[in-house]
């Protein structure tokens, strides 16, 4: 008999896992992929990242090297050897959650988990075999998986998701992308900066959804700069693959059909919860449009002993949501008071430059009436960006008009997804703009440039 049986081992629930265990549970954690990690290790966050910083790497030297003095004769890409190395990576990290699990003595069991009621778990092995795990609580950490759109049938070939775009074995001539969002701009960059046209063709009137609009509009300036095309308010219709050839139909901001070709195409339209299959009609739990069920302040679901964290609930579908929120899952089982501070949790786009931001945008405060004050400072004016040959973006930060407390912040720039954590860890603690501004920040750093932000809060930057 488990105290907990966790279903999902990607971010959330391996950590919870861990947790719970540290905690002095009896648990196991139930997987269908053959390595641990979920989505997020084995085809998301991990393989992709390791994609970005090799086409980073390659586009340096092609042609960012020069300028510093270092020149190349002969560079060439070996897709080969970076698809290797990504591999690679992935697979060190996800043995190295089998060693997390044989550690903190969690039962790690690879095959699909059924719930079959409130306290078992069937788990269907690869071998044809299965097991049924009793247990006196089950966790839900199943994750997401992506979406497609009526008239696009992904074919795993010419028409793929974001599993597919990790895994090109040569650079397309035209990638065409369906969604101006995180993923689609990432994977988006990666073939770009490889040598491949880039056609994105986004619904919404903005990049990156409810990303601050300042930082969108100068967002898809640079990319543009960077070579890849958008085309706003572009409703996609359909999509048919004729040999090596995509054709992608819809319908300009203009209401006028048009068509664009390819020969590869990503379709990246955002996720749904990844619930399927997994027995809830067995315990009477029902999901929203988006696959989702509803939780309480728990984290438990409408029965008693099943709880879900993550991309199965609503909210932002992010790795690290899902980790705070599995720690926190377990620890209120075990009788700890843990919290979650929802507006302090940042999110980040791992383009060139990066794009981070925490707590209420622009538009937010204002659709909210909630009166704030401004400050942004360019890292063009930041001794370390210069040195790097880094200056593209600004910080922003936004507070209170009367108390000072900070209330957002947003970064786009280099760096930027590490930056963000001192901004989070501010408004963790509830700081105002100058508590930010009275600290100490080393020069010369980047850190420097959300000091200025913060001192142009009160109007009064001293390096611009």
């Amino acid at each position: 008999m488990y105290d907990l049986v966790v279903i999902g081992s990607g971010p959330g629930g391996y950590t919870a896992a861990n947790r719970a265990a540290q905690l002095g549970m009896k648990v196991a954690c139930v997987e269908r992929y053959s390595t641990f990690g979920g989505t997020c290790l084995n085809v998301g966050c991990i393989p992709s990242k390791a994609m970005l910083v090799s086409s980073e790497h390659f586009t340096a030297a092609q042609h960012h090297m020069a300028e510093h003095g270092i020149e190349f004769d002969g560079i060439k890409l070996n897709l080969d050897k970076m698809q290797e190395r990504k591999r690679e990576v992935v697979s060190q990290l996800t043995r190295g959650i089998a060693g997390l699990f044989k550690k903190n003595k969690v039962d790690g069991i690879q095959g699909w988990g059924t719930i079959e009621s409130p306290t078992s778990v069937k788990v269907a092995k690869p071998d044809g075999s299965s097991e049924t795990l009793e247990t006196k609580k089950i966790l839900i950490a199943t994750g997401s998986k992506p979406i497609s759109i009526p008239g696009v049938e992904i074919d795993k070939d010419r028409i793929v998701d974001s599993t597919g775009a990790l895994e090109f074995g040569e650079v397309p001539e035209h990638l065409i992308i369906i969604g101006a969002g995180v993923i689609g701009l990432e994977l988006g960059s990666v073939w770009s900066r490889l040598g491949a046209k880039v056609t994105v063709l986004e619904y919404m009137p903005k990049i990156l959804g409810m990303t601050d609009d300042e930082v969108a509009k100068q967002a898809q300036r640079i990319f543009k700069k960077q070579g890849i095309e958008f085309e706003l308010q572009a409703k996609v219709t359909g999509a048919a693959v004729n040999g090596e050839t995509v054709t992608v139909t819809y319908t300009d901001k203009n209401d006028a059909e048009r068509t664009v070709e390819g020969d590869r195409l990503l379709v990246s339209v955002g996720r749904r919860a990844f619930t399927d299959k997994l027995g809830l009609e067995n315990v009477g739990l029902e999901t929203n449009k988006r696959g989702q069920l509803e939780v309480d302040h728990d984290f438990k679901t409408k029965v008693d002993g099943i709880y879900a964290i993550g991309d199965v609930i609503p909210g932002a579908m992010l790795a690290h949501k899902a980790e705070e929120e599995g720690v926190v899952c377990v620890e209120r089982m075990s009788g700890i008071g843990a919290h979650i501070n929802y507006d302090a949790i940042p999110d980040v786009v791992y383009t060139e430059p990066e794009i981070a931001g925490v707590g209420k945008t622009e538009s937010q405060l204002k659709d909210e009436g909630i009166a704030y004050k401004k400050g942004k400072f360019p890292f063009m004016a930041n001794g370390r960006a210069k040195s790097m040959a880094s200056t593209d973006g600004f910080v922003k930060i936004l507070a209170d008009e009367k108390t000072d407390r900070i209330l957002g912040a947003q970064i786009i720039g280099p760096r930027a997804g590490d930056l963000i954590a001192e901004l989070a860890v501010a408004m963790e603690f509830g700081a105002s703009a100058e508590d930010i501004y009275r600290s100490s920040h080393a020069h010369p750093t980047l850190a420097e440039v959300i000091k200025e932000a913060a001192l142009s809060v009160e109007g009064r930057p001293l390096n611009m």
